[in-house]
């Protein structure tokens, strides 16, 4: 059916026959040894049967990409997980293109008319919400998607990366609790994100098994922004009992708190211990240096980047959701409540 002795046959055509990306066409095309060997045999067969006539060895081709979509690109963990894609990939021989699409329809499908126009290996979405037309256009054109949800969106149709946002919590406070603590500050996450309430829960679980109430004055609301961090910190301290230790659920927000000990003539850890989460890499130069929990961000983008390559050559994933240990750093900033 290759009209023309092939000529019209196109690997835009073999891709839709075989149900794969116009990149894993082309890499069998040229020859590469990154597909499945039963999608590298089926393509095979497509070309042969359309006699698609294949390009001079002497015409180079365009290397693929990997597209990295952010909603924001305005938190440091961003950077992070940009590092451990972009390491994947520059050792796969692969770009990285690097997109944030605001939370607005307009910017999603300004990206997708890009993403259309050049040779994309597989998508990497980092977001919270999943749009499902979205997902059906990556269907329609079988380009591979991994999410890397450090918000813990629950698996769709595509792989899943996060991290153990309970466990990290419970092992945060039941360091504190540890120390001496029974007061204990917690600044949330947005409450309408997963990782927020695995976090929450994880800082109730810690004060339950040690049979410590939870004092709903304690727990304030905030967004992973340093500003909530320091609002929260300011009505925490202010209160007629306030606590000894405040745990917030991420690095900016322990940074906001810091500030507002500072602004109230106080001191970190002497008069108030201050754990955070993230481990981003500047929490271990500020004053004093940060204990924290280790949310492994560029490992989650490297195994999303290798997760994609994967799929881009054909291969199943070993599982739809996948959850990177979290790890206690302790540093400077916890010690035992002073006696009062």
């Amino acid at each position: 059916m290759g009209t023309d002795n092939g000529r019209n046959v196109t690997i835009a055509m073999i891709a839709r026959l075989a149900g794969v990306s116009v990149p894993t066409v082309s890499r069998v095309v040229n020859g590469r040894s990154d597909v499945a060997p039963q999608t590298r045999k089926r393509v095979e067969e497509l070309l042969t049967r359309y006699g698609y006539r294949r390009r001079s060895p002497t015409r180079q081709t365009t290397a693929g990409l990997i597209d990295l979509v952010f909603n924001d690109l305005d938190s440091p963990w961003a950077v992070e997980i940009i590092r451990g894609v972009e390491e994947v990939a520059r050792s796969s021989g692969v770009g990285t293109a690097v997109s944030a699409i605001h939370w607005r329809i307009s910017s999603a499908r300004q990206w997708l008319d890009n993403m259309r126009a050049r040779s994309t290996e597989g998508v990497i979405l980092v977001t919270s919400m999943v749009n499902p037309p979205l997902h059906a256009e990556f269907c329609r054109l079988h380009i591979p998607v991994v999410i890397i949800d450090p918000a813990g969106v629950d698996p769709r149709e595509s792989p899943t990366i996060g991290a153990t946002n309970w466990a990290g919590s419970l092992s945060a406070n039941q360091y504190l609790l540890g120390l001496g603590h029974r007061r204990i500050g917690f600044i949330a996450g947005p409450p309408h994100l997963m990782c927020s309430r695995a976090r929450l829960d994880g800082y109730r679980a810690a004060l339950g098994a040690a049979g410590v109430p939870v004092d709903p004055a304690l727990v304030r609301p905030g967004n992973f922004h340093p500003e909530t961090g320091y609002l929260a910190g300011t009505q925490l301290l202010a209160l007629p009992d306030p606590p000894t230790a405040i745990f917030a659920s991420s690095d900016q927000m322990a940074l906001g708190v810091y500030e507002a000990v500072r602004k109230r003539g106080l001191r970190v850890p002497g008069d108030i211990s201050v754990v955070g989460f993230d481990d981003l890499p500047e929490v271990r130069w500020c004053s004093p240096p940060l204990t924290t929990v280790r949310q492994p961000l560029a490992e989650m983008g490297m195994l999303a980047a290798r997760t994609v390559l994967r799929l881009a050559g054909g291969e199943k994933t070993d599982s739809e959701r996948l959850e990177l240990a979290t790890e206690l750093v302790i540093r400077d900033s916890a010690a035992p409540p002073r006696r009062r």
